[in-house]
């Protein structure tokens, strides 16, 4: 479904698909796998569109983050919640994946979280697992 049929509300509630509303212009027949371990490849992919990443959510240091960029290795690699990468960019000379997260407006940065971008895993184990669709 669409954006404007199926508003994005970040609340815990019932699926309201209807498949009468449902746009088919656009089909997804295959996906891309980015390169892990790279933080140019993920930087390339979100500049073309949104790009699925997994991440390690559980740890305390991004249940509680609120603002600036989380550059802590503590957040770990064992990867438990699907999030969208949404952009990228640079803070005190700092880069950054800029993630929405689902947890909300009320949570983050208004449902936001910028991710520090460095080689290897990445901080939450972001570069590790990432993808995004192949559309008809």
């Amino acid at each position: 479904m669409s954006e404007v049929s199926y508003p994005y509300h970040a609340t815990d509630g019932t699926c309201v698909y209807n498949a009468s509303n449902s746009y088919t212009a656009i089909n997804t027949v295959s996906h891309t796998t980015v390169t892990s371990g790279s933080t140019s490849a993920l930087q390339a992919a979100i500049a073309g569109q949104v790009v699925t990443v997994t991440i390690e959510a559980d740890k305390l240091c991004f249940q509680f983050y609120s603002s600036g960029v989380l550059d802590n290795p503590a957040c770990g690699t064992t990867l438990d919640h699907a999030v969208a990468a949404v952009g990228y960019g640079n803070e005190n000379n700092l880069n950054y994946y800029l993630v929405r997260n689902s947890w909300g407006s009320s949570w983050g940065d208004q449902g936001y979280i910028k991710i520090a971008a460095v080689e290897g895993d990445g901080i939450c184990g972001i570069q590790m697992n990432s993808l995004f669709p192949n559309l008809k």
